[in-house]
């Protein structure tokens, strides 16, 4: 096993190394850790059933055919990504060579492209539907998102978790067009109270009823 491999589990080592030298067989992978194959098995079987490898059957001219084990692209999410340091420099690039105005130019067109993605799941839905909808759609982003129901009639929409945080802290033009989707898909009047971007423990909507003052 090299340095930089001795730590983490089993399972995070076997992917490591599928990742680094794969397509790797159950014995190259039990020699590399220096464990046994039925226990390298155990785990690549599990990382196969949950769609994170795959199994290609090489055949040879003499002797068994080998199983070579790789990672799948579903795997690839379980890998560091420095997305969001490539978006901020891309981001302040932009602001430096054409304003801030061009910045927010390009936010503008996000919020317009995912209205237009998500509109159609809000037709024919009453308005704690289209919340719940919404609250759907965040969650598959990874937000984190629940909502309630308040006593008035209105709803309480918040949200645990901000994939884009470090860029809304730098750009607030990212949380107004938020908002201004929120609006827009509900057919409600919407309101910020709290923010991850300015240090809140969540992002907390409140989402009203037109009807309602």
């Amino acid at each position: 096993m090299k340095r930089g491999q001795e730590n983490g589990s089993t399972r995070h080592i076997i992917m490591t190394l599928l990742k680094m030298k794969g397509p790797l067989t159950i014995g190259a992978l039990a020699e590399e850790l220096g464990i046994t194959e039925m226990g390298v098995r155990r785990h690549v079987l599990q990382l196969e059933r949950e769609g994170l490898a795959r199994n290609r059957i090489v055949r040879q001219a003499m002797g068994r055919p080998m199983h070579m084990y790789s990672l799948t692209e579903r795997a690839e999410d379980y890998f560091p990504k420095n997305y969001h340091n490539l978006t901020l420099e891309l981001l302040r690039e932009l602001d430096h060579t054409s304003g801030t105005e061009a910045v927010n130019v390009l936010f503008e067109g996000r919020r317009r492209r995912l209205l237009a993605q998500y509109s159609p799941m809000m037709e024919r839905r009453n308005l704690e539907e289209r919340v719940a909808e919404l609250s759907a759609i965040q969650n598959s982003g990874g937000y984190m998102a629940e909502w309630d129901r308040e006593e008035d009639g209105s709803f309480v929409l918040r949200e645990y978790n901000c994939p884009i945080r470090q860029v809304a802290v730098q750009y607030r033009k990212a949380c107004e067009c938020e908002q201004n989707l929120f609006e827009e898909l509900l057919n409600a009047r919407v309101s910020r109270s709290d923010c991850m971007a300015e240090g809140g423990q969540c992002c907390r909507y409140s989402i009203k009823p037109k009807h309602l003052l």
